[in-house]
Order: C-alpha cells, then structure tokens, then sequence
C-alpha cells in the first residue's frame, strides 16, 4: 500500500548517505570556515546540499496521499487468546458462593437496590461487578448468607464474574508489554507473560468475583504509562502521564494496597526528573518540568477517587443495616435512615429534654448506664467509689436515654416555649430509667487509671458529695450563643469542679461492666474521644417519675424527615470512619497466614468445597515459579552487592549498556516487589496469601529478568559462551515443569473434578497445605 513512500525514502537516504558520509570528518572545520570562496576547489554549502533539495521539491510537487499503517503483535495476539481461553473456561462452575464472593456478591446486590453499605475499601472495583451483573439484568434478589450456597436461577454468575476474569487474562498481555518498555529481549517478555498465565494463583484469582486481579491490572498499566512517558517529551509524555495518573488512581480506588503502586511511580518520575538535572541547563525549565509531573499525579488520581465516592454516594441513597456505623447526621441524611429517631424530634435541646448521646467520632456507642455499681475494688487492688456504672453501649437500649436538667430548676417537663440550652450553659445530666446524676470526682477510672472515674452519684451518706455539674461546649458553633441541636451539634461536656472532658477511652470492662467500653473523664480536652451528638431526642411532658419511664420505654420507633448534607460532608466522615474501621476477620483465623510464610507459599487458602463430593478450590500457587522467583530475589540482591562493591573499585566486568539495564529494570521490578511486600509486616491484621499476589507479579517479572541477564553475561564472556546452550536447555525444562505443574494443580482452580483421597494427597506436596477431605471414595 505504501510502496511509492518506501522507494522515495530509500532514494533521499541514499543521497543523504552520499552526500554527508565523505565529509563527516570535517563538518566542524567546515562550520568554522564559512569564508572560502566559491570557485577554490572545494563546494559551498548551498552546492553541497543542491543534489538533495532537487530531489524533495521534485517529490513536492508530486500528489500527496494517505497512508493508513497498522501493526499486529501475533504473539501478543496469540498469548491473550490463551489466557482468555483458561479463565472464561467454564466461568459460571461451580454454581456457588466462592470464599468473598459472599461480601462482594452482597454488595452488588446492595448497589441494585440502591440501599448504603459500608466497607473499609474503596468501591470502583465493587462498582464494575455491579455494571458487569446490571448490564446481565441482575435484581439484587438473592441472599449471600455463606460460602457454598447454590446460586439461583436470577443469579447471572458468569457475568458477575466476567469482569475480574478479563483483567486476569488482560495481565498476561500487559506483562508482555511492560517487559518490552523496560527494553528487554522479546522472549524475556514471552518469558514473563508465559510465568503469569501458567501461575495458578492468578488463575483462581481470576475466575470469581475477587478483586485483586482488577486492581493489579490497574498497577501494571499505570506503571506501564509512566515508563513510556518517561521516554517520551512534549505533548506525548503529557498524554501518557494523564492516562497513568487515571489508571493509578483507579488502581487504589480498588483496594487501598494499589497505593504502593501509586509511590513506585511517583519513585519513577522523581528519578526522571533527578536524570535530567544534567540534561536540562535551565533551572527554571526543569522546575517546571518537575511541577507539571507531579502536579498531574496529585491532582487526576485525587480527582479520580473522589468521583469514584460521588458515584459511591449517589447510588446508595437509602438507609441500610450498615448506616449505623457512621454519625447520626449521615444516617438521618438517607433516605429512611435512622429510624429509632422519633418523627418530628424538637431540633434544639432545652431543659427537660430526653436525649441519647452517640459517640460521634470512631467506635459507634451512646453514653448507657444501668443499676449495677463498680466493685468495691479492682483486680489490682485499688478501690472504687462504688457507685452506679457509666458506660458507652454499642447497642440501642432504654438505658442510653438522659434527661437535661437545669441544676437551679426542680420540674423536668419542658415549658413553653422550651429553655433552649446553649454554649457555655451549665447542666445536669440524668440517667432517664435510674434517675440518677451523671458524676464525677477524684477517683481513679476502673481501666484506664490516669484517668477520672465516671459514675451516677448514689448518696451514700459519706463524705463524698455530688459533683454532677457539666458544661455545654458546642465545638462546631456558629457563635457563642448558638444552642445546642440535637444531630448536627458536635458537644463536649466539661466537668466543671475538675475541668475534665466526658470521653470514650476504648478501653473495655471486665466482666462486672458486662464487657461494655470504658466512660472516663479526661484532662485532655482536644481528644476526638471527648466529641458527641445528641441522636434520639424528645421532650419530657411529665415530672412522675414512672410516667417518664413509660414514655422513654414507649418511645415511637419511626423513620424522620431527610436532613441535608454536602456531598464532601459525607465523603469526608466516610474516609474517617474507613481509616478507622477494625477489620472485621478475627485473628487466628484457620486460613490466615504471616508475611514471613508467603515466599515459601507455607499456606494455601481454602476457597470452596463441593457439598457432594471433594471437589475443591483453593488458592495456591504453582510452585515452581513461586520458589524460582524467590530464589531470582536472593540472586538480583547478590548481584546488586556484587556489581556495586565491583563499581566502586572501578572494575568493568560488564559493559555499561548492561549494568544500566540491570539497574533500571530493578528500579521498577526489585523495588515493586519490595514496595508491595514489607508493608504488611507493619499492618496489625489478619492476613491472607492473596495480599502476596500484587508483589507476587513484581517477583515473577523479576524472574524473568534474571533468566535474560544470566543469558546475556553468558553471551558477552568468551569462555562461558558454549555454555549458553546447556543454560537455554535449562530454562525449557525448567518451563516444562512449571507447565506440568499448572496442570497438576489447576484441577483445584476450576474446581470440576471429583477428587479422590489419593489424589489429593498426590497434591499435597507440603504438609502446611490444608486439603479438606469429607468424603471418601
């Protein structure tokens, strides 16, 4: 098609060949020399350069066309194609929850009835399993109550898991390419993608609604986009930066951990931009140059995970039995939320109000007392002041209802109008169903002893008298005179014979305070511990006692009104309350694992089990790979030492073309697989083997790159040069083994085959691995 062009260009080179090759040598003096004359021998410039200037206005004038080029990559072709063909086989078997398809499935079907959820990860992934299952005309009707459980016939399983199939088979492609931009040999990329499709936990990862695959899909092509954009200048390296700041934040808008792939990038650009202080003599071009970069890696990945949340948000309008983990603004601002508020609750607090106090910060709980006492003395001896218990109860009850009390004022049913309370006022605090005084006084708290106790004064008739005074601080005012509104108004109340804030200490009681958390007043008042809200709020229309008890008991369970919150209102107490959720997995789960077992794969995972036969999946890794990448760490560390002690003592061993690679491929490979592996040995949780895989991928690249550079420093030495025929035999058996290996255990990926007791014993090549055999035939 563009045979014309190729003939032309071939005839300028030549020229161009012919015409500056013969003074190559003497363009500098000739450059220096623009005074000879013309006639003295030698040819000017304008005749030099005469021949070629002829031939392009003759190709000038001849008509100008359109070419269309395109190039196909057969064998990025043919390795898609496979890994396509091993994870969407069978895709909808079995026909049961697997492992966390139970929480993610429950999502998607809490996303198709628009009802709100909480999760202490970002939502893009659970988002694209939801568009995968909506586009399938799934109606969120089925229950995900245990792993196991038969889907039903409304259940498009294939769809649902669709979407993390495709990015596992699409990891095999962008394995090829990454290696291909890091500018290694063609087979080493064949290499590395071949290691990621034969690797049989991305396999199992791959083929269920699981969201790792997505979210190192994301990496890899974020990683990918800034190496070419560091290659690149102008308008072109804006374009891929833009494009890999979309994908890294879309990468940890799938779970937070896609953030060690957001900082190895943004190592990547900084040692750019540290490459080019030698090559850029203008400071001010290269501070731009670093603003813009940086800038576009801030500000895009932000910009993507806030939308990410706007979505989030406005899909899930309406109430849902995870709304009660976050403040009782946001609840009351869903639709139908907060129902154990009363319809048309009063909005200021007054005297005579019955109120129940939400901690508003961190663990959700509300200020309860009940008729118990502390024990006479602790367990350690010291002793209490043996009054009535104050606790924070992470549960409704009848005993979280208080009742504001002006200490000046007997009566406790509200006037008319209501005596508003408001910043800076002085009140008393009594438990509604006891009808005793919130106190406190200079005795040591139960747990927490640098702290005062909390209690309900019971008179004793000892000198002990009742300090019960509190004062109002509203922390969110508006001025000093704001009142204080049930809901919206943050309050901290203050001890006023001590100076102490009321405060939720995490700590819990021991069995005599039933296991309920710790109420202590502390000195520190700038603790976020010391912050609450008034939730549930009604006025006292009685001053009989057992007439206030029927009411508070009797309260009408009704949903309220919607409030209205900013959209960054809600996005910023939902990152909150994300960074401080506990996990919700016990410690010493039967499948957890430390990340001190994950390089030697100590521990499988079980995933599923067939009810009817031994049939089984798990996730677990080909071994071979697993133990040869571990094995490619140890020597590129080795390696590293070696070269740099060698550099230091100015001996050459290899030619810098090659020690340039091997450290530029292990600013990228090494370090991505430490970055996304050392973590975890700070992370205070249970932990799994698939928190492993986004490190995993780094290690087996790295693999890969190890077998190229043993090839090349083989190639490059005389003496070791016949032996690179003995090393590529290695390589191909060592690959048969790993496809045999793949095989072998692939029966527990798809989990299709009825196994027998034997034949799981034949895969239990180690005697950590946990195989579950229930039936025997």
């Amino acid at each position: 098609m563009d045979t014309g062009r190729c003939v032309k260009n071939r005839k300028i080179n030549k020229i161009r060949k012919e015409v500056t090759e013969p003074q190559e040598y003497s363009y500098s003096e000739k450059t220096c020399n623009s005074h000879r004359e013309v006639g003295d021998g030698a040819p000017a410039e304008n005749e030099t350069e005469k021949p070629e200037l002829m031939l392009m206005n003759e190709m000038n004038h001849s008509p100008s066309r359109i070419y269309l080029q395109l190039e196909i990559d057969v064998i990025a072709i043919g390795l898609l194609i496979l890994a396509l063909c091993t994870r969407l086989y069978k895709l909808d078997e079995p026909r049961h929850i697997v492992f966390d398809e139970l929480h993610y499935g429950r999502y998607v079907s809490l996303y198709t009835k628009g009802v709100f959820f909480f999760d202490a990860h970002p939502p893009l992934g659970k988002q694209l399993l939801y568009l995968a299952g909506s586009i399938a005309g799934y109606d969120g009707n089925f229950t995900f109550d245990r792993i196991g459980t038969p889907y039903t016939d409304n259940v498009p399983v294939k769809a649902l898991r669709l979407v993390p199939a495709v990015s596992g088979s699409f990891l095999v492609l962008i394995t090829y390419f990454l290696m291909l931009e890091l500018s290694l040999h063609q087979w080493t990329a064949i290499l590395a993608a071949l290691l990621v499709l034969l690797e049989n936990c991305f396999l199992a990862q791959s083929r269920f609604m699981l969201l790792e695959s997505i979210q190192i899909l994301f990496g890899l092509c974020g990683v990918y986009c800034i190496i070419k954009s560091t290659k690149r200048i102008g308008l072109t390296a804006l374009v891929w930066l833009c494009a890999a700041a979309v994908l890294l934040g879309c990468c940890f808008s799938v779970k937070y951990s896609g953030l060690y792939t957001y900082y190895l990038s943004l190592f990547l650009v900084g040692r750019h931009i540290w490459l080019q202080l030698n090559q850029i003599k203008s400071g001010t071009r290269l501070l731009f140059s670093a603003l813009w970069r940086f800038a576009v890696l801030l500000i895009i990945p932000l910009a993507v995970y806030v939308s990410v949340f706007y979505m989030h948000l406005s899909m899930l309008p309406k109430a849902g039995p995870h709304d009660s983990v976050m403040t009782s603004a946001f609840q009351a601002s869903l639709q139908g939320g907060l129902a154990s508020i009363t319809h048309g609750q009063p909005l200021h607090v007054a005297h005579g109000s019955q109120i129940t106090l939400r901690h508003t910060h961190g663990r959700t709980c509300w200020l309860h007392s009940h008729a118990h006492v502390y024990p006479v003395r602790y367990a350690d001896g010291r002793g209490s002041s043996h009054q009535q218990q104050v606790t924070c109860y992470s549960f409704k009850d009848v005993n979280n209802w208080w009742i504001v009390k002006r200490p000046d004022q007997a009566s406790l049913a509200v006037s008319r109008p209501p005596d508003a309370i408001r910043h800076g006022d002085i009140v008393q605090l009594l438990h509604g169903i006891t009808s005793r005084a919130l106190n406190s006084h200079d005795v040591a708290a139960a747990v927490s002893p640098q702290s005062q106790e909390v209690s309900c004064y019971i008179d004793y008739n000892v000198s002990m008298p009742a300090q019960n005074l509190w004062r109002v601080d509203i922390v969110n005012r508006d001025s000093e005179e704001s009142t204080w509104d049930s809901i919206r108004s943050l309050v901290r109340l203050v001890h006023v014979d001590t100076g102490s804030g009321l405060r939720y200490s995490g700590r819990q009681l021991p069995a005599w305070g039933f296991h309920q958390h710790e109420i202590v007043a502390d000195k520190v008042l700038s603790h976020q511990d010391t912050i609450w809200n008034v939730e549930e709020h009604r006025y006292t229309k009685a001053d009989d006692r057992k007439e206030r008890e029927r009411e508070l008991v009797t309260a009408e369970m009704i949903p309220t009104a919607v409030t209205q919150l900013t959209f960054w209102e809600k996005f910023t107490e939902l990152q909150y309350k994300m960074i401080a959720h506990a996990p919700d997995a016990p410690h010493g789960h039967m499948f957890a694992s430390e990340p001190a077992e994950w390089p030697l794969l100590v521990r499988s995972i079980a995933y599923w089990l067939s009810p009817d036969s031994n049939a089984q999946i798990h996730l677990i890794g080909n071994i071979v790979t697993w133990y040869t990448g571990t094995i490619s760490v140890i020597v590129y560390s080795a390696l590293l030492a070696i070269y740099s002690v060698r550099k230091r003592r100015a001996c050459e061993d290899l030619p810098p073309f090659v020690l340039n690679k091997f450290y530029e491929t292990g600013y990228t490979l090494f370090l991505g697989y430490w970055l996304h592996y050392l973590p975890y040995f700070f992370i205070d949780r249970t932990l799994f083997l698939h928190h492993y895989l986004p490190a995993y991928i780094f290690k087996i690249l790295l693999l890969a790159y190890i077998v190229d550079h043993i090839y090349l420093v083989l190639q490059l030495h005389e003496k070791t040069r016949h032996v690179t025929n003995l090393f590529i035999l290695c390589v191909t058996i060592w690959l048969s083994y790993i496809v045999l290996t793949f095989k072998k255990f692939s029966v527990l990926n798809y989990g299709n085959v009825d196994l027998k007791e034997n034949d799981l014993m034949s895969l239990r090549w180690k005697d950590t691995w946990d195989f579950i055999l229930h039936k025997k035939i």
